[in-house]
């Protein structure tokens, strides 16, 4: 495993912008480098701390989905190493085991959020309304049941340090057009069925993740970002399961439930995370990649 990688600084290629994870660099006019870094967003704040090893664990979780499911979507990898795109050994390193050259595209401005399973802010919602994100749904369910059928709740992509906010169907037509929302609804629905179901042979549970997608000059539709990993999903151990309780997962909720414990107001800046938090939900990242992939 490389060193823990906070920021990086690639020497070699023009800088075009720093996300909550990624960093991303132009190739030429037509690709991007993108670089996943060890940062860790919760609650739609970085914290000061990273997570050793979540940079690389990202990218081959990514990798992983992106490849099997490029069936279902194309994808924005290009398939060129990313080492070969910089010229330093010093830029190398930064990039080795922990990024992508991608095509360059257009991001469509939502998140495609599926939910399988009534947990989280669609728990609370649910209690409240009966509903998820404007969803009716039956009376009666319990926390962390599955629901009768995966449930397409996109939101808002905000700037960092910004809310992502729950939006209508509606508003998803009204952002991209009848036809455009449509195909990326149905996309989103198609991904999630497909890998909750490869995922169910692992002994994990997706309960929930996120997509992004981008278009290209000519309007094909891409799968971009990231795929199915330990930070846009919330994974459970099919072993640990049980209706009416909040499994543990293989993802940051580890150290989201650190956070909600400590009293802190979800504003910048975010506490520091101690040492053995971070370790914890390293070593939580790192078992679902071993689970899901084998390697």
């Amino acid at each position: 495993m490389s060193a823990t990688l906070l920021q990086s600084d690639i020497k070699s290629l023009p800088f075009l912008h720093r996300g909550k994870v990624r960093d991303i660099y132009a190739v030429g006019d037509d690709k991007l480098l993108v670089v996943q870094t060890d940062r860790l967003s919760a609650f739609d704040v970085i914290m000061t701390d990273p997570i050793p090893g979540k940079g690389e664990v990202l990218t081959t979780v990514s990798n992983f989905w992106f490849d099997k499911l490029q069936h279902v979507i194309p994808n924005h990898l290009t398939g060129i190493d990313p080492e070969s795109v910089v010229k330093t050994e010093t830029d190398r390193a930064q990039v080795r085991g922990r990024a992508f050259v991608t095509k360059k595209l257009k991001p469509l401005p939502i998140e495609a959020i599926v939910r399988g399973y009534l947990v989280g802010s669609g728990w609370k919602d649910y209690q409240k309304t009966g509903s998820v994100c404007g969803i009716k749904l039956p009376a009666g369910l319990r926390e962390a049941e599955k629901l009768p059928q995966p449930l397409f709740t996109p939101s808002t992509k905000a700037a960092v340090g910004d809310h992502d906010e729950n939006i209508s169907f509606a508003q998803v037509v009204e952002l991209l057009g009848d036809t455009r929302a449509k195909e990326v609804r149905d996309a989103t629905l198609a991904l999630y069925v497909e890998a909750a179901n490869y995922a169910a042979t692992k002994g994990i549970i997706i309960a929930d993740t996120k997509f992004e997608f981008g278009v290209d000059g000519a309007g094909k539709l891409y799968l971009i970002d990231e795929a199915l990993t330990p930070d846009s999903s919330r994974f459970w151990p099919a072993d640990q399961y049980h209706i009416g309780s909040n499994p543990p997962s293989f993802d940051k909720q580890f150290v989201r439930d650190w956070l909600e414990s400590s009293g802190w107001n979800k504003r910048a800046p975010a506490p520091r995370v101690p040492q053995d938090v971070l370790q914890k939900t390293a070593d939580k990242y790192r078992e679902a990649l071993v689970k899901l992939t084998g390697t």
